[in-house]
């Protein structure tokens, strides 16, 4: 339904460092840059699995309050190596991976702060499967 999304942040380049190695893990790459004289209003950087990024960045004053945006993976062991990513990328611990019963009985995710405390989580829906 949603065809692309994405957040302001205040360090263009520090946020691209972080996202390119927190979504690396799930598949997700910075794929096109357009800079400032091209929008004709501020530089951005779009990721996503080519050759469609559905997920951006834009340089600016960043959201207030910050926002929060999920992105869906087909295993926990994606959850799992994102947060790790993430973290040894800068980002903040915001909830570790693990079953939020709460939502449902499969719903296992994890959250991070980006740099501007932006709300990054990564779920599986699915089952555990034993490989």
């Amino acid at each position: 339904m949603i065809d692309h999304t994405g957040v302001v942040v205040s360090d263009f380049e520090k946020s691209k460092r972080f996202y390119s190695a927190a979504l690396a893990p799930i598949g997700i790459e910075l794929l096109v840059e357009f800079s400032a004289a091209v929008t004709g209003h501020t530089d951005v950087a779009g990721y996503g699995e080519a050759p469609k990024p559905e997920f951006w960045i834009a340089r600016g004053s960043p959201n207030t309050p910050p926002l929060h945006v999920a992105f869906r993976v087909a295993s926990r062991t994606l959850v799992d190596a994102f947060h790790r990513a993430a973290l040894q990328a800068g980002g903040t611990d915001n909830g570790a991976p693990g079953l939020r019963l709460h939502y449902h009985p499969n719903y296992y995710g994890a959250f991070v702060l980006d740099p501007d405390g932006h709300n990054v989580e990564v779920v599986c829906h699915e089952a555990r499967t034993l490989a």
